[in-house]
């Protein structure tokens, strides 16, 4: 099972983000508390587990939850401040809506920026050590898909059922054939032709 907590007697809220490679859509990021003590041996790291599970797991999280919250970055903010900023502020606007102040932060990967002043510590792969960065995952992910086949209805050429944004070769097909739609980010439709050619895992 993956692990509790991070720091020692302190509220601590678990980040992560859905979203960071695609193409279009926004980028989704969750911040949850968990109670003391809490166990889970189903938790993962949301790239681990089938979109049954990640359902499933989601009530269990919204459930169980001391608190938790998505936080939202649109495609025009990301173009504005690039996507490793959008990410952070995705993650700064789940902070915002919780209802618990957390006294600590654990955020996954190695890049963050202060939030009130509060500590916090950044764990490469956290998704896959933190419980609380685990739920994060699932809830930005699973939000997140939701969002993407909304869109889909209304952009089906681009295949975001199965991509969910990011840039497989259908959905790279779809812009040279039809365009980019307003929920493209341009600033990553207009990166070179080899940059676009990347697979990213979704």
């Amino acid at each position: 099972m993956l692990e509790n907590h991070y720091y020692e007697g302190l509220v601590e809220a678990g980040c992560d983000e859905a979203g960071r490679g695609c193409l279009a859509g926004s980028v989704f990021a969750a911040a949850v508390i968990l109670p003391p003590d809490y166990e889970n041996e189903l938790l993962n790291d949301s790239k681990k587990l089938t979109d049954r599970k990640r359902k499933q797991l989601r009530e269990i999280i919204e459930h169980d939850a001391v608190d938790w919250a998505v936080g939202i970055v649109e495609p025009g903010e990301i173009d504005e401040i690039n996507i490793l900023n959008a990410s952070i502020l995705a993650m700064h606007r789940a902070l915002d809506q919780l209802k618990v102040r957390p006294e600590a932060m654990i955020v996954d990967g190695n890049r963050f920026k202060p939030y009130r002043d509060l500590p916090y510590t950044t764990i490469v792969k956290g998704d896959g050590k933190y419980l609380s960065i685990a739920a994060a995952s699932i809830l930005a992910k699973t939000y997140r898909d939701d969002y993407m086949d909304r869109l889909a209805e209304d952009y089906p050429q681009y295949d975001w059922k199965s991509n969910k944004g990011y840039p497989t070769k259908k959905h790279r097909q779809a812009i040279r054939e039809c365009g980019i739609t307003p929920f493209h980010r341009r600033s990553f439709t207009l990166l070179p032709p080899e940059e676009l050619t990347l697979d990213f895992e979704f």
